[in-house]
């Protein structure tokens, strides 16, 4: 799949014609049969399920899921009948026309395949939706002036799908950034460093990197740290004799006495009762 960036430069040499545009409920017995897709189309689910088949592979059809047809596809279209489709559809022609450095290209789409084949997913299908129905209603006005308002909102459509497709590669870019930390933490709680270092690493402002790292993990980040270094001291408490300032220092903490504060506001006992209690057993004397 093309970057958003790629998607946003292979659009904008594009100009397009819309042949038919419409919103459709289906009957519950709605199903078209395999055949070859003879001209290009965009179909947006709003409502109900089904199945789409593509050149031999199924998509679920199913609200949010944005679909692009393109001639030679082979494509089978059904609905649950429990559940029947709505959708919205725009069958539309396009050609490439562009300058660069003062030469004008031109291509009809037989020559450039369009940039966008098959199922998507959107993060917001509202925006789209909106744009559809203005669509809806100028395809059922006439006249020039109407004719240029249907192409730059059919452009403002496109544009839409390429910033929705943006906002969701930011979005998994974010998750990385916070994984990322998570891994770090994990790797070197016994190290000193500040909540301004963690937000520094996923590339975020403080306040953000906190407000994603809450949603993600259901952790601020400090806590999930203090959380790391009090499982991590679990451990050396039931399987080791070190000193309980050893076992402190080891999990990142120079004072023992607020090492045994946080840990006992977190499991609800001291580190030496907690070592009672779950050496040898859970505190029953060892043949």
């Amino acid at each position: 799949m093309l970057t958003p960036g790629e998607l946003a430069s292979a659009l904008n040499k594009l100009v397009f014609s819309p042949q038919l545009i419409g919103h459709n409920k289906t009957d519950a017995d709605w199903h078209h049969k395999p055949g070859r897709i003879r001209h290009p189309s965009m179909w947006l689910i709003v409502k109900g399920k089904g199945v789409f088949t593509i050149n031999g592979t199924h998509y679920p059809a199913e609200p949010g899921k944005l679909f692009f047809f393109n001639p030679d596809m082979t494509v089978e279209r059904r609905t649950d009948p429990l559940d029947p489709l709505e959708y919205y559809f725009i069958r539309y022609h396009y050609a490439e026309c562009f300058q660069d450095k003062d030469v004008w290209s031109f291509n009809t789409e037989q020559d450039r395949p369009f940039p966008l084949q098959g199922m998507y997913t959107l993060n917001n299908p509202p925006q789209m939706i909106y744009l559809l129905e203005q669509l809806v209603v100028l395809w059922k006005r006439r006249g020039p002036i109407t004719a240029m308002r249907r192409k730059i909102m059919l452009q403002e459509l496109m544009l839409n799908i390429i910033l929705d497709f943006r906002s969701q590669k930011i979005t998994g870019n974010t998750t990385a950034a916070i994984d990322k930390t998570q891994d770090y933490m994990s790797r070197h709680y016994q190290e000193p460093f500040s909540l301004e270092q963690l937000a520094q690493m996923a590339g975020l402002s403080v306040s953000h990197y906190s407000r994603l790292f809450k949603k993600y993990t259901g952790y601020s980040p400090i806590d999930y740290l203090t959380h790391i270094r009090v499982d991590r001291a679990k451990e050396l408490l039931v399987l080791s004799d070190y000193r309980l300032k050893s076992i402190a220092n080891s999990v990142g903490y120079s004072d023992e006495f607020y090492f045994s504060r946080i840990f006992k506001k977190i499991e609800g006992i001291s580190p030496r009762d907690y070592a009672k209690k779950h050496r040898n057993g859970g505190g029953k004397k060892s043949s």
